[in-house]
């Protein structure tokens, strides 16, 4: 059993981001500047815009963080939104989620102009990536298949079964492995809480994405010898071992599952050290006008 190790994986490629923006400002061109939109006091959401903010500026970029409370208006939101789109040296901006209930999500991100949509969740970058041109990936699954490309993980033939069809995660990764290429080229299963004999299709898997946000709910008896195993769930769960009374725990019984397993992601520092990079490599995507002229 290998450990697929996503924080090494994730600090290479930010030293490879911070010397393609060295090589940007000796040819006189500005940094990549990302802005990121931050409503309430969500304690999950202060973690990542600060992870987020903090790894902007390690790898050379500019970087802004926009707060509003949590009791902003929907039309206020949306004013904002249309003055970053508006802003030439604003290259990438996200609105962090998830947001108040008293505001549609879907007309947010909507209303992101796609060629700022470092996130990737706007329509017409979902759309171009499920026919294969190209576009900003939603960075958990981009950064999931880095994983598996980095480690030169065979996918062609494969028999790929993704747990969970969220548009965030389980949709789009479903979409990347199936594409031709490399990584690729996998037959798809997605599986979801409505699948019968979740068991069985778990078990003819080569290789196993969970993304349902279970905690433990992948079991060793559910996979068979040799499977790659990619952990995207963090669910915080109460522990005695740490100081903050609770630790994250992926949607995979680790333990019983890392003897079956050829390759497996840990929780943490599997999946979401990439997740934040992927939005640095779309960020730099945007500055460098690479994707959209």
């Amino acid at each position: 059993m290998q450990l697929i190790d996503g924080k090494a994986v994730s600090a290479q490629i930010k030293k490879e981001i911070a010397q393609e923006v060295g090589e940007m400002r000796k040819a006189g061109m500005r940094a990549p500047k990302l802005v990121a939109v931050l409503v309430g006091h969500d304690g999950g959401s202060e973690t990542y815009v600060a992870s987020k903010h903090k790894t902007c500026l390690e790898v050379g970029f500019d970087s802004d963080v926009i707060r509003f409370e949590s009791d902003i208006t929907e039309a206020e939101l949306l004013a904002c939104v249309e003055q970053l789109n508006n802003d030439d040296s604003v290259d990438g901006f996200i609105v962090q989620l998830p947001l108040p209930k008293h505001i549609n999500e879907q007309k947010i991100i909507e209303a992101i102009d796609y060629r700022k949509d470092v996130d990737g969740f706007h329509p017409i970058n979902v759309g171009r990536m499920s026919i294969g041109l190209p576009c900003f990936v939603s960075a958990t699954p981009a950064g999931i298949v880095e994983l598996l490309k980095r480690y030169h993980i065979e996918t062609k033939g494969k028999h790929c079964v993704v747990l969970g069809r969220s548009n965030i995660v389980g949709k789009p990764v479903a979409g990347l492995m199936s594409q031709k290429g490399y990584p690729g080229d996998c037959t798809v299963t997605v599986c979801h809480s409505r699948s019968e004999n979740l068991k069985e299709m778990c078990l003819q898997a080569d290789i196993i994405i969970a993304a349902l946000g279970v905690p433990g709910f992948l079991k060793g008896d559910m996979v068979k010898e040799g499977v790659v195993v990619v952990d995207v769930g963090t669910t915080r769960v109460p522990s005695t071992e740490t100081k903050s009374g609770f630790r994250l725990k992926g949607d995979v019984e680790f333990d019983e599952v890392a003897k079956k397993a050829s390759y497996i992601t840990p929780v943490p520092g599997g999946v979401g050290p990439m997740t934040i990079i992927s939005l640095m490599k779309n960020t730099l995507l945007a500055g460098k006008k690479e994707i959209y002229k």
